[in-house]
Protein backbone atom coordinates (compact mmCIF):
# COMPACT_ATOMS: atom_id res chain seq x y z
CA UNK A 1 0.00 0.00 0.00
CA UNK A 2 1.50 3.31 -1.15
CA UNK A 3 0.46 6.54 0.60
CA UNK A 4 -0.37 10.07 -0.55
CA UNK A 5 2.09 12.93 -0.27
CA UNK A 6 3.23 13.68 3.29
CA UNK A 7 1.46 10.64 4.72
CA UNK A 8 2.89 7.62 6.51
CA UNK A 9 1.38 4.23 7.33
CA UNK A 10 -1.23 5.80 9.61
CA UNK A 11 -3.25 6.80 6.54
CA UNK A 12 -3.95 3.08 5.94
CA UNK A 13 -4.24 1.93 9.55
CA UNK A 14 -7.91 0.86 9.31
CA UNK A 15 -7.16 -1.13 6.16
CA UNK A 16 -4.15 -2.83 7.74
CA UNK A 17 -6.43 -4.06 10.52
CA UNK A 18 -9.20 -5.14 8.15
CA UNK A 19 -7.01 -6.91 5.60
CA UNK A 20 -4.19 -8.09 7.84
CA UNK A 21 -5.95 -11.18 9.17
CA UNK A 22 -6.22 -12.69 5.69
CA UNK A 23 -3.29 -11.14 3.81
CA UNK A 24 0.32 -10.11 4.35
CA UNK A 25 -0.07 -6.34 4.04
CA UNK A 26 3.04 -4.25 3.39
CA UNK A 27 3.54 -0.48 3.48
CA UNK A 28 5.60 1.13 0.72
CA UNK A 29 6.91 4.64 1.61
CA UNK A 30 7.59 7.32 -0.99
CA UNK A 31 10.20 9.23 1.00
CA UNK A 32 13.23 8.82 -1.27
CA UNK A 33 13.75 9.73 -4.91
CA UNK A 34 12.83 12.87 -6.83
CA UNK A 35 11.14 11.05 -9.70
CA UNK A 36 8.27 8.59 -9.80
CA UNK A 37 10.55 6.21 -11.67
CA UNK A 38 13.08 6.22 -8.81
CA UNK A 39 10.43 5.62 -6.17
CA UNK A 40 8.90 2.80 -8.20
CA UNK A 41 12.29 1.15 -8.71
CA UNK A 42 13.06 1.30 -5.00
CA UNK A 43 9.76 -0.33 -4.09
CA UNK A 44 10.25 -3.02 -6.72
CA UNK A 45 13.71 -3.77 -5.32
CA UNK A 46 12.25 -5.15 -2.07
CA UNK A 47 8.66 -6.04 -2.96
CA UNK A 48 7.67 -9.73 -3.30
CA UNK A 49 7.91 -11.46 -6.65
CA UNK A 50 4.12 -11.13 -7.03
CA UNK A 51 1.88 -8.69 -5.18
CA UNK A 52 -1.43 -6.84 -5.21
CA UNK A 53 -0.89 -3.08 -5.39
CA UNK A 54 -2.92 -0.23 -3.88
CA UNK A 55 -1.94 3.43 -4.07
CA UNK A 56 -3.61 6.61 -2.92
CA UNK A 57 -2.97 10.15 -4.15
CA UNK A 58 0.72 10.37 -5.05
CA UNK A 59 0.89 6.69 -4.10
CA UNK A 60 -1.54 5.91 -6.89
CA UNK A 61 0.76 7.63 -9.35
CA UNK A 62 3.68 5.55 -8.08
CA UNK A 63 1.49 2.44 -8.38
CA UNK A 64 0.79 3.22 -12.04
CA UNK A 65 4.52 3.66 -12.65
CA UNK A 66 5.22 0.31 -10.94
CA UNK A 67 2.62 -1.29 -13.19
CA UNK A 68 4.26 0.29 -16.23
CA UNK A 69 7.67 -1.04 -15.25
CA UNK A 70 6.74 -4.49 -13.90
CA UNK A 71 3.23 -5.45 -14.97
CA UNK A 72 4.10 -9.15 -14.72
CA UNK A 73 4.67 -8.81 -10.96
CA UNK A 74 1.38 -7.04 -10.16
CA UNK A 75 -1.58 -9.39 -9.64
CA UNK A 76 -4.22 -6.65 -9.17
CA UNK A 77 -4.29 -2.87 -8.72
CA UNK A 78 -6.37 -0.41 -6.71
CA UNK A 79 -6.14 3.33 -7.39
CA UNK A 80 -7.55 5.64 -4.73
CA UNK A 81 -8.03 9.42 -4.98
CA UNK A 82 -5.46 9.83 -7.71
CA UNK A 83 -4.85 10.81 -11.33
CA UNK A 84 -2.94 9.39 -14.32
CA UNK A 85 -2.26 12.85 -15.74
CA UNK A 86 1.07 14.64 -15.84
CA UNK A 87 1.41 17.79 -13.78
CA UNK A 88 0.41 20.91 -15.70
CA UNK A 89 3.09 23.61 -16.06
CA UNK A 90 0.91 25.95 -14.01
CA UNK A 91 0.58 23.54 -11.09
CA UNK A 92 4.26 22.63 -11.26
CA UNK A 93 5.17 26.32 -11.04
CA UNK A 94 2.90 26.81 -8.03
CA UNK A 95 4.95 24.23 -6.11
CA UNK A 96 8.12 26.32 -6.32
CA UNK A 97 7.25 28.88 -3.60
CA UNK A 98 6.38 26.02 -1.22
CA UNK A 99 9.65 24.23 -1.98
CA UNK A 100 11.54 27.46 -1.27
CA UNK A 101 9.60 27.98 1.97
CA UNK A 102 10.30 24.41 3.10
CA UNK A 103 14.01 24.85 2.48
CA UNK A 104 13.95 28.22 4.27
CA UNK A 105 12.59 26.73 7.49
CA UNK A 106 8.96 27.83 7.13
CA UNK A 107 7.72 24.27 7.47
CA UNK A 108 4.58 25.05 9.45
CA UNK A 109 3.50 27.50 6.74
CA UNK A 110 4.04 24.85 4.07
CA UNK A 111 1.99 22.28 5.96
CA UNK A 112 -0.82 24.75 6.44
CA UNK A 113 -0.78 25.43 2.70
CA UNK A 114 -0.72 21.74 1.72
CA UNK A 115 -3.44 20.45 4.06
CA UNK A 116 -6.86 21.24 2.63
CA UNK A 117 -9.80 20.49 4.88
CA UNK A 118 -12.10 21.66 2.07
CA UNK A 119 -11.12 18.50 0.16
CA UNK A 120 -12.78 16.37 2.85
CA UNK A 121 -16.39 15.38 3.38
CA UNK A 122 -18.43 17.99 5.29
CA UNK A 123 -19.62 15.21 7.62
CA UNK A 124 -16.24 14.17 9.05
CA UNK A 125 -14.25 15.55 11.98
CA UNK A 126 -12.03 17.80 9.88
CA UNK A 127 -10.11 19.13 12.87
CA UNK A 128 -9.06 15.62 13.90
CA UNK A 129 -7.95 14.75 10.38
CA UNK A 130 -6.02 18.01 10.03
CA UNK A 131 -4.21 17.17 13.29
CA UNK A 132 -3.36 13.71 11.97
CA UNK A 133 -2.12 15.07 8.65
CA UNK A 134 -0.06 17.72 10.43
CA UNK A 135 1.46 15.08 12.71
CA UNK A 136 2.40 12.90 9.74
CA UNK A 137 3.82 15.91 7.91
CA UNK A 138 6.02 16.83 10.87
CA UNK A 139 7.17 13.22 11.15
CA UNK A 140 8.27 13.16 7.50
CA UNK A 141 9.74 16.66 7.40
CA UNK A 142 10.64 19.26 4.77
CA UNK A 143 13.31 17.24 2.96
CA UNK A 144 10.82 14.50 2.14
CA UNK A 145 8.33 17.13 1.04
CA UNK A 146 10.79 18.66 -1.43
CA UNK A 147 11.59 15.26 -2.95
CA UNK A 148 7.91 14.40 -3.27
CA UNK A 149 7.08 17.79 -4.78
CA UNK A 150 9.82 17.31 -7.38
CA UNK A 151 8.49 13.85 -8.23
CA UNK A 152 4.99 15.26 -8.70
CA UNK A 153 6.29 18.06 -10.90
CA UNK A 154 8.16 15.63 -13.14
CA UNK A 155 5.60 12.85 -13.40
CA UNK A 156 4.57 11.49 -16.79
CA UNK A 157 1.11 11.05 -18.27
CA UNK A 158 0.15 7.40 -17.73
CA UNK A 159 -3.26 7.31 -19.39
CA UNK A 160 -1.95 4.97 -22.08
CA UNK A 161 -0.81 2.57 -19.36
CA UNK A 162 -4.32 2.38 -17.93
CA UNK A 163 -5.65 1.02 -21.21
CA UNK A 164 -3.15 -1.85 -21.02
CA UNK A 165 -4.22 -3.10 -17.59
CA UNK A 166 -5.26 -6.74 -17.63
CA UNK A 167 -5.30 -7.26 -13.85
CA UNK A 168 -8.44 -6.86 -11.70
CA UNK A 169 -8.61 -3.10 -11.15
CA UNK A 170 -10.46 -1.05 -8.56
CA UNK A 171 -10.84 2.74 -8.65
CA UNK A 172 -11.97 4.37 -5.38
CA UNK A 173 -12.87 8.00 -4.80
CA UNK A 174 -14.81 10.06 -2.30
CA UNK A 175 -17.98 11.79 -3.40
CA UNK A 176 -16.72 15.05 -1.81
CA UNK A 177 -13.14 14.92 -3.11
CA UNK A 178 -12.23 18.52 -3.87
CA UNK A 179 -8.84 17.62 -5.32
CA UNK A 180 -9.54 14.77 -7.75
CA UNK A 181 -13.32 14.95 -8.41
CA UNK A 182 -15.57 11.98 -9.13
CA UNK A 183 -15.72 12.86 -12.83
CA UNK A 184 -11.98 12.36 -13.17
CA UNK A 185 -12.20 8.97 -11.51
CA UNK A 186 -15.05 7.99 -13.80
CA UNK A 187 -12.87 8.86 -16.77
CA UNK A 188 -9.93 6.95 -15.31
CA UNK A 189 -12.04 3.86 -14.62
CA UNK A 190 -13.44 3.99 -18.15
CA UNK A 191 -9.90 3.74 -19.53
CA UNK A 192 -9.21 0.50 -17.67
CA UNK A 193 -10.69 -2.69 -19.13
CA UNK A 194 -13.36 -4.07 -16.76
CA UNK A 195 -12.37 -1.76 -13.88
CA UNK A 196 -14.69 -1.41 -10.89
CA UNK A 197 -15.44 2.15 -9.75
CA UNK A 198 -16.45 2.61 -6.12
CA UNK A 199 -17.58 6.12 -5.14
CA UNK A 200 -17.57 6.43 -1.35
CA UNK A 201 -20.50 8.68 -0.49
CA UNK A 202 -19.34 9.87 2.96
CA UNK A 203 -15.75 10.69 2.04
CA UNK A 204 -13.58 13.25 0.30
CA UNK A 205 -9.90 13.12 -0.68
CA UNK A 206 -8.92 10.77 2.16
CA UNK A 207 -11.49 7.96 2.07
CA UNK A 208 -9.23 5.48 3.88
CA UNK A 209 -9.69 7.43 7.10
CA UNK A 210 -12.87 9.38 6.35
CA UNK A 211 -14.90 6.24 5.56
CA UNK A 212 -12.56 3.40 6.57
CA UNK A 213 -15.12 0.61 6.73
CA UNK A 214 -16.41 1.32 3.21
CA UNK A 215 -12.89 1.43 1.76
CA UNK A 216 -11.83 -1.73 3.59
CA UNK A 217 -14.93 -3.55 2.32
CA UNK A 218 -14.17 -2.45 -1.25
CA UNK A 219 -10.57 -3.64 -0.95
CA UNK A 220 -11.63 -6.96 0.53
CA UNK A 221 -14.01 -7.54 -2.38
CA UNK A 222 -11.26 -6.56 -4.83
CA UNK A 223 -8.87 -9.05 -3.24
CA UNK A 224 -11.47 -11.80 -3.70
CA UNK A 225 -12.05 -11.01 -7.38
CA UNK A 226 -10.87 -13.73 -9.81
CA UNK A 227 -7.57 -13.01 -11.53
CA UNK A 228 -8.96 -13.91 -14.93
CA UNK A 229 -10.78 -10.96 -16.49
CA UNK A 230 -13.79 -11.25 -18.74
CA UNK A 231 -13.06 -11.64 -22.44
Amino acid sequence: MIPPMLCDARIFEPQFRALGSDHAVMFAPTTTGERMEEIASQILSWAPAKFALAGMGMGGMVAMEILRRASDRVTRIALISTSPLAETPQTAALREPQIIAARAGRWDDVLQHEIHSTWMSPDVDKAAFVRLLTTMGHALGPEVYVRQARALQRRKDLQAQLRKITQPALVICGRHDGHYPVKRHETMAAMIPFATLDVIEDAGYLPTIEAPEAVSAALQSWMRAPLMLRS
